[in-house]
């Protein structure tokens, strides 16, 4: 006997409530950047190597050791998108998309890295994204933060903190990693080996890192603040005091940074103490020099991501909506019930099937399924003798559709005590009787 397939290492199958809370993050996502006029786009789910390579830094860990890279029969190199900011820049370029700018653009799905899998990471996960091109104003960064902070209330997510920080425009960027680089030289035997790597290739990295070897000489670095140009302060206190305005709070973290060169002014992420060591949620900043590192003219551009797996972790499951199971009492009578299935959900209501024979096995699926009610749909002979062998529970209410002459019955019985649910169904069975009854009585 051939071995059952096992799922791959990384990967995920989504189903359940964890289902419920993933789609849940999606349709808030879609709802909110609606309100924000961002339009939604797809791009493809892998790219030519480049795009990435060229995008994200050779000498980052996403291009030199997690990305998904392979050569196609015609001996192109591709690659699984990593993330969607480089994806959407090439389609920005290379379809002449500038005479549209300034763009909103938003986008949702799959991304790949090979990492090792904990929890909230896998090497397949989906992420939620918003961009702004074209537009240099720091209105555009404080729009962005808005949205996500919106985003983040609608879902119900507590415990939040938005850090904020400023890498400043070229000069200042320039001047403070010189200096930055003169402190590392300097306390180059305590840092870790992959620090001192860094130190020549993407020094600013080090102010973030993680190994408690390096902390010492992090701390004491110079912050930014003495370098800043006139025009980078006054770009940073517009974002602040827009969120200020917007009533959207947040901290300084003078060490939070971007190592690219292509990255200017605003850097942020939305932070939480609830997933361990892995907290940040929501993340993204300013990246004016990367349309110009493809090979564009140089194009501002200001945008985050979040990963949908940990905000799904962070959510509840919203509530199931209503749904009701039609259920014939005899075989003779299940085309009509067929009919007022389909008639049910021409209505813009949920209807359940369980796909069985027996009146008692449909009963039984609607009960665990977590129906709200149901609707039988009988002759007369059988609701006149009271035999049928779908039984009404005595705790139940019930109302009934008839006509005289007429042998065949509609009848609606509740599920749920819940009398505001109850005062639904009432309203779906009389706008079904308005619209489908006298025709499905044959009283027409």
């Amino acid at each position: 006997m051939a071995e059952t397939p096992r799922r791959v290492r990384g990967t995920q199958d989504i189903f359940g409530e964890e289902e419920r809370r993933f789609s849940h993050v999606l349709s808030t996502f879609d709802r909110v950047r609606r309100l924000y006029c961002f339009g939604r786009v797809e791009v493809p789910v892998f790219e030519a190597t480049e795009v990435f390579a060229r995008s994200i830094g050779e000498t980052t860990d996403v291009v030199s050791k997690e990305m998904y890279t392979f050569p196609d029969r015609g001996g192109d190199s591709l690659t699984l998108r990593p993330e969607f900011t480089a994806g959407i820049a090439r389609a920005y370029l290379g379809n002449g998309w500038q005479q549209h700018a300034p763009m909103k653009l938003a986008t949702s799905g799959a991304v790949f890295r090979y990492e090792r899998p904990q929890k909230g990471r896998f090497r397949q996960f989906h992420q939620i994204d918003a961009e702004v091109i074209g537009a240099a104003e720091p209105a555009a960064d404080v729009e962005l933060l808005v949205m996500a902070d919106q985003l983040l209330h609608e879902l119900g997510i507590e415990g939040v903190t938005l850090q904020l920080n400023t890498l400043g425009d070229t000069e200042t960027r320039e001047a403070w990693r010189a200096a930055l680089v003169a402190h590392f030289e300097a306390r180059a035997e305590e840092l870790s080996e992959e620090s001192r790597a860094r130190l020549a290739k993407n020094p600013l990295r080090i102010l973030d890192s993680k190994d408690p070897r390096d902390r010492p000489a992090a701390d004491s670095a110079p912050d930014i603040d003495a370098y800043l140009t006139a025009e980078a302060r006054a770009f940073f206190d517009a974002v602040c005091g827009g969120l200020n305005a917007a009533g959207v709070r947040w901290e300084r973290n003078p060490r939070l940074v971007r190592g690219l060169d292509y990255y200017r002014h605003t850097a942020f992420e939305f932070v939480t103490d609830r997933l361990g060591a892995q907290g940040t949620v929501l993340g993204g900043g300013r990246y004016d020099g990367l349309i110009g590192s493809l090979g564009g003219p140089e194009t501002p551009g200001v945008g985050w991501a979040a990963g949908v797996e940990r905000l799904q972790m962070l959510v509840s499951a919203p509530p199931e909506p209503l749904h009701i199971a039609v259920i014939a009492d005899t075989p003779e009578l299940e085309f009509d019930a067929q009919r007022m299935r389909s008639q049910v959900r021409s209505l813009g209501w949920p209807v359940s099937d369980s796909l069985r024979r027996k009146v008692k096995q449909q009963v039984q699926f609607a009960r665990s399924n977590g129906a709200s009610a149901i609707i039988y749909v009988r002759s007369k002979m059988f609701t006149d003798a009271g035999t049928s062998d779908a039984e009404v529970p005595s705790e139940s209410v019930s109302a009934t559709l008839s006509h005289p002459g007429i042998d065949q019955y509609v009848h609606l019985t509740y599920l749920t005590h819940d009398e505001g649910e109850q005062e639904q169904l009432d309203q779906l069975f009389n706008v079904w009787i308005q619209k489908f009854g006298k025709v499905a009585l044959g009283l027409t």
